[in-house]
């Protein structure tokens, strides 16, 4: 076992052992994403679950929701601030473009909470609609879901719209305080005079992490394994430059002889002897 030792076996030696390290640690990434989703996914089953709470109960003004009250239900009245509605830009619904709408709601308090009313079709423009549909009037009870703000260099607001929903960056854009996080509206009571389309509940499945999880440890045992086998072959049979050909004939060329013919000299006639 000593070609183990050659310049060439520990090159490749290395580079199996960061091949199958690196496949290992991808492995070990798609099963804590898994525990993530799990975690998640438990919280929001509690928290759908449970009739909806006072908005105060759950949002504040400076501090961010926190992962295990996301789709917590809650209940808040106010009036809608029509005049701060923001357009959520380039929302699709079952391959339909629209935009989201999301509307202050003034509490009694006098702090706000974004509220994304929903998703309503738009022609495919980029331009901005000029009749989107107008929320109730007068003191309005909204149930909806919790959400974080979302990050990135979508949340930023210009010409009342964003990409994403952000009250950090939208709060600024009001006169009046506004709660850390949104609401998405589940029912509004009075009903709209217009129909949206409300927000969806999160998919709960798990997704595909177990089996991208156990794809990538398999690489890693392949490598391993790879890298034993070549060397198990070498050893036994030698590098594999250095050994001999073993090319086989093809079916109509004849096979050749072990050892090639000879030319035997044969005897030639005596001539006579003239006396």
């Amino acid at each position: 076992m000593r070609f183990l030792l050659s310049r060439r076996w520990v090159l490749f030696g290395l580079a199996v052992v960061v091949l199958a390290l690196g496949c290992f640690r991808l492995g070990e990434w798609q099963f804590d994403r898994l525990h993530d989703r799990e975690q998640r996914n438990a919280w929001t089953r509690a928290n759908l679950a449970p009739d909806p709470v006072p908005v105060e109960d759950v949002l504040r003004l400076d501090k961010e929701v926190p992962a295990d009250q996301e789709w917590r239900r809650i209940r808040a009245s106010g009036q809608y601030d029509a005049a701060g509605t923001v357009v959520v830009r380039y929302q699709t619904r079952d391959g339909g473009s629209g935009v989201d709408l999301v509307t202050p709601l003034v509490t009694d308090s006098g702090t706000a909470v974004l509220v994304d009313r929903g998703w309503t079709a738009t022609g495919n423009t980029g331009a901005l609609p000029t009749d989107l549909p107008a929320p109730p009037s007068g003191t309005v009870t909204v149930v909806g879901f919790v959400r974080a703000d979302a990050t990135g260099r979508g949340i930023d607001v210009e010409d009342r719209s964003t990409r994403a929903i952000s009250s950090r960056t939208i709060g600024p854009e009001l006169d009046y305080p506004v709660y850390a996080g949104f609401v998405d509206a589940e029912t509004e009571d009075p009903a709209p005079a217009d129909d949206v389309v409300r927000a969806e509940v999160p998919d709960l499945g798990e997704g595909p992490h177990l089996f991208y999880g156990i794809q990538w440890w398999f690489f890693a045992a392949l490598a391993v394994f790879g890298f034993g086998y070549l060397a198990w072959d070498e050893r036994r049979h030698g590098p594999r430059g250095a050994r001999p050909s073993r090319r086989r004939p093809l079916p109509d060329e004849p096979d050749e002889p072990d050892d090639p013919p000879r030319d035997v000299p044969q005897d030639r006639p005596r001539e006579p002897v003239q006396r």
